[in-house]
């Protein structure tokens, strides 16, 4: 038998049994499909995530109040601090050499009002190179001004919906804006932003950092978000910034610096971690596909005995029936495998059009993986019927015993 006899004799088992072939690429089908759609999910994750970390600026460092501590088995505990971060620490920290700009951070939730509308919503308070430092950018007017941390100044920097939903009939630029009891010239209009790590620039209302501090009657920061020139000078900022905190904290190091690679690779192999596991979920399918791929064969086996005595008894070797059995195996596998990428390509660009925001991709490496998982598994569990065929007496086959 040359190989495109067995070839030939493959595809024809399987065209005289449609209803098993069919059922066949229909379990391996939706195996496939299954992988494809659950590893697209975990990937664009993964990758939405970090994109979102990366948006927070360049050389990131984030400075917060609280030593990070791990005791008696239970989770880091963040916050635990006799002091507060006060603009004299940011002041201080910003004579390092190794940063290129620090934007102390201190935030509420407070009623604005305009023109007779009112409505909650957040209130930040820092300074002029928070745009720097988180890379904003300002639709109409200017930002914060480039002032003293420590200076009140009755200005705001507005999000979009905000200019929306308060100043729709009007150029908000210019207006007054009421946060509780004061009064705050709006001087700019941020770019839509949409969220950020949780924060809805949109619906952002941001005040010089002195002037929240008078607002909420607060005299620490939330937190400190520090720029450096460069990635060697952010693990020489950091160093400085433990120090420089320690002499001020009377030798107490009670702050947690965060670096974004730091945050951007644990995430990373989170999700990394997390996506793999999905997909060995999902592939758990391919299993059973597996299963029923050799049961259908053990029975394609019993029902031709007389077929496969004849070929035995024409001189077939044993080698040439495992590989003809093995073969019908692999078309079927193989078969159900790429009408699996066609219908796992079809649920990822359904999904898309559902949620046109979230950037949702297959990665190459999944669709081929996926294929060759289904062909090895289609493969592996036809051993079994393939061998048992092979091993047939030729005599007792033509009798159908």
């Amino acid at each position: 038998m040359l190989p495109q006899d067995i070839l030939f004799q493959s595809l024809k088992a399987i065209n005289t049994q449609t209803v098993r072939a069919s059922l066949i690429v229909l379990a391996m089908s939706i195996g496939v499909a299954s992988v494809n759609v659950l590893i697209a999910l975990g990937d664009s994750a993964r990758n939405y995530v970090i994109n979102e970390f990366e948006s927070l600026g360049t050389h990131l460092i984030i400075v917060l109040p609280g030593r990070s501590e791990t005791t008696g088995g239970h989770p880091p505990i963040f916050g635990e601090t006799p002091r507060d971060l006060t603009l004299d620490d940011a002041n201080a920290l910003s004579r390092s050499r190794n940063i290129a700009a620090i934007a102390p951070v201190n935030i509420g939730s407070a009623p604005i009002s305009a023109g007779g509308l009112e409505r909650e919503t957040n209130i930040m308070g820092s300074t002029f190179a928070l745009k720097k430092v988180r890379h904003l950018s300002i639709s109409r007017g200017r930002f914060l001004p480039n002032a003293a941390a420590d200076k009140e100044i009755p200005v705001c920097v507005i999000g979009q919906t905000i200019a929306d939903q308060l100043f729709s009939h009007s150029q908000a630029v210019g207006q007054w804006l009421r946060i509780n009891d004061r009064r705050f010239r709006v001087i700019g209009v941020l770019t839509r932003e949409g969220q950020s790590i949780g924060v809805g620039f949109d619906e952002l209302v941001i005040v010089p950092v002195a002037s929240a501090m008078a607002l909420f009657d607060s005299h620490s920061l939330f937190r400190i978000l520090i720029e450096t020139y460069s990635q060697d000078a952010m693990y020489k900022a950091i160093d400085e910034i433990k120090r420089i905190i320690k002499l001020r904290h009377e030798g107490e190091e009670d702050v947690t610096v965060i670096t974004q690679d730091s945050v951007v690779n644990t995430f990373d192999k989170i999700l990394s971690a997390l996506t793999l596991a999905v997909g060995g979920i999902a592939a758990v399918s391919l299993a059973v596909a597996g299963v029923l791929v050799m049961n259908v064969m053990l029975v394609s086996v019993s029902q031709r005995t007389a077929e496969i005595g004849l070929l035995k008894a024409l001189g077939a070797t044993q080698r040439q029936l495992l590989m003809l059995f093995l073969s019908e195996a692999a078309l079927l596998s193989l078969a159900g495998a790429l009408v699996g990428s066609l219908l796992g390509k079809s649920g990822i660009i359904i999904l898309q059009w559902l949620y046109p925001d979230f950037p949702l991709s297959l990665p190459f490496w999944s669709w081929l993986s996926a294929i060759a998982v289904a062909l090895g598994t289609g493969l592996l569990f036809g051993v079994l019927p393939a061998r048992k065929a092979a091993r047939l007496d030729p005599v007792s086959s033509l009798a159908r015993r």
